[in-house]
């Protein structure tokens, strides 16, 4: 792909080769006290606009004599900080199209910015360029390149540059280290960032060239291996860390901790909290929230209630994350009261809420069956000019569905249309599920009609909602035609797909159809589950069949399929139904227990 640049390139050629470059040039004289300052202050202090800039470059390009080539070097410098990188581009080609002087740091620059939008073949291009010119590139060039290739996850190219940078006999500067380690750990390669970590640690990593690790580079580590899970590995890394009296700060226990309470070891997360207090170390609103979240995860929503209360009395100020954590932990605890005590405090407290925070709230009223006050909050958000989400539309929809409010349903569902929120999967397979179990089957057939034609990508997932809506609903023809057209849609069903029809055809008292299917599903690689084998079971015990029922028993356990409660129940009924029970007894195999397959 060619970048957007090189076709201001290509207008610009064509303007000198038809004479017309004067026209383009045509502009108010230049400000050279205004660009003067705008260099010097701006520029270097990193604190510039991009519309500013495009008008000091233009005023740079009309000026005669033109500033020096370090004075487009600081600029274009500037604008790249800002990672404007097209501009940077641009910019450069507008340069080269009136044939102003670009040097090597100009040609670095160009580089990082190709390289930083993922446009890492651009990169190499400039550096044929800058061989051909007759420069080396440096350790700034090389690195450029590097973090392309980790951008664009060309992990194994990453590391050969690398070590064919060494092979040169360039020194690796502490960024190039930086880099490759960072984009290793953030491409799922920490593994591979540790190992030349360890190399590094010997002070003796790649053909000689001596290097010491720094708490940069450990920090990198440990959050690498704690996002992949790797937190033992972590913890090895943070104990060989220390013994280099490389001391830990902040990021790096906030790393751990979150990583120990993800994995599910919180009295290790809880230990090294207590070890960084211990320390000095004064914990930031990021390591309360990784606690707190932790907690209310296991349910130990009151420790982290008591945890935000010392989160204040340290001086640290809650965020809206925290609130919103420590909200959803109320809810899911069913503690809706507390949830909207937090919600209220918010506001006292000056912490601006957000749409998670209502969303939390509504979700907790409609859980608990108090839809009504989740409706109130729904209409403050509104009088109070938050945007509802798509995740506010379903959390109420699914509650009026299952209050059996249709109507109040399809008229919120209209009002999200004219809000202009996008209906999701999800939104579908609510409104399916609820006309389904409202006994609404025409409005569902309506509606999965309506987006086989507009295009909406329909998972079996929908299908297998309407199907077992149709059957409960006694409409056992309709489901078996819409059963029938998945193959022909390009879906497969599934054993849940399989296990709805075989139900409806035993509700029916259509066991032989019920039978064929129960065979025809192997046949086509679904296999199935208990809760198949339990319903075709229950058909033919309602049917008093007893052998095929013992016959479908003997199959289970020839398919180490263990039986559950609705089995045992299964057949304790029909051997208090049957004067033959003591022979069926003796048929009924022995299924093997998990510890058995041990």
């Amino acid at each position: 792909m060619v970048p957007r640049t090189s076709v201001h390139l290509a207008s610009y050629a064509a303007a000198a080769e038809s004479g017309k470059l004067s026209s383009i040039l045509v502009a108010p004289r230049p400000n050279y006290g205004s660009l003067e300052k705008f260099l010097k202050n701006d520029c270097k202090s990193g604190k510039i606009h991009i519309k500013d800039a495009v008008g000091h470059f233009d005023n740079m390009l009309h000026m005669q004599p033109p500033p020096p080539t370090s004075s487009f070097n600081l600029f274009l410098g500037a604008v790249a900080k800002t990672k404007h990188y097209e501009d940077v581009i641009s910019m450069y080609y507008r340069m080269v199209a009136i044939n102003y002087s670009t040097d090597f740091i100009t040609l670095n620059i160009l580089i990082n910015s190709f390289c930083s939008l993922k446009q890492v073949g651009f990169g190499f291009a400039v550096l044929g360029g800058i061989l051909k010119r007759g420069y080396s590139p440096n350790v700034v060039t090389i690195t450029s390149l590097i973090k392309g290739l980790l951008v664009e996850k060309k992990i194994n190219e990453a590391v050969r540059l690398f070590k064919k940078m060494v092979e040169l006999g360039y020194r690796p500067h502490i960024k190039t280290w930086g880099t490759l380690i960072n984009g290793l750990c953030r491409t799922g390669n920490s593994e591979r960032a540790l190992l030349l970590h360890q190399e590094m640690s010997k002070g003796n990593v790649l053909f000689g060239v001596p290097f010491r690790p720094n708490l940069i580079s450990y920090s990198m580590i440990i959050d690498g291996l704690c996002k992949e899970g790797l937190v033992d590995k972590a913890v090895k890394v943070f104990l060989d860390m220390k013994e280099k009296r490389i001391y830990p700060d902040v990021v790096v226990y906030c790393s751990l901790v979150h990583g120990l309470s993800d994995a599910g070891k919180w009295e290790e997360a809880k230990a090294f909290f207590n070890e960084m207090v211990d320390q000095g170390i004064r914990p930031n609103v990021v390591t309360f929230n990784v606690l707190i979240n932790a907690l209310c995860k296991e349910g130990k929503i009151e420790e982290a209630s008591r945890l935000l209360d010392l989160m204040v009395q340290r001086g640290e100020k809650p965020d809206s994350f925290t609130y919103n954590t420590l909200m959803d932990g109320f809810c899911l605890e069913g503690k809706v009261d507390n949830a909207r005590h937090l919600f209220v405090s918010m506001a006292a407290k000056g912490e601006e809420r957000d749409v998670i925070s209502y969303n939390i709230l509504i979700n907790g009223y409609c859980k608990c069956g108090r839809i009504d006050d989740g409706w109130s909050l729904y209409k403050e958000m509104l009088q109070k000019d938050y945007k509802p989400t798509v995740i506010t539309f379903n959390t109420l929809l699914t509650a009026l569905f299952r209050e059996g409010k249709v109507g109040d349903a399809q008229e919120l569902f209209g009002e999200m249309q004219r809000c202009g929120v996008t209906p999701n999967s999800s939104t579908f397979n609510i409104l399916l599920d609820g006309f389904c179990k409202n006994n609404c089957l025409a409005e569902a057939m309506e509606l999965i009609q309506l987006l086989e034609k507009t295009g909406h990508e329909l998972t079996i997932e929908i299908f297998n909602c309407v199907i077992d809506g149709l059957c409960k609903g006694g409409k056992l023809e309709d489901a078996t035609k819409l059963f029938v057209s998945l193959y022909p849609k390009g879906l497969v069903p599934t054993v849940v797909t399989y296990s709805i029809m075989i139900h409806g055809f035993c509700k029916n008292g259509q066991l032989e159809k019920a039978n064929n299917l129960f065979l025809e599903m192997e046949k086509k690689g679904c296999f199935p589950n208990v809760v198949t084998f339990n319903t075709i079971m229950r058909g033919f015990c309602d049917n008093n069949d007893a052998p095929q029922v013992v016959d479908l028993l003997q199959k289970m356990a020839e398919k180490h399929i263990s039986p559950d409660l609705s089995t045992i129940s299964l057949v304790v009924e029909l051997l208090s139904k049957d004067g033959k029970f003591y022979e069926y007894l003796n048929l009924i195999p022995t299924f093997s227990t998990r510890s058995d397959e041990k």
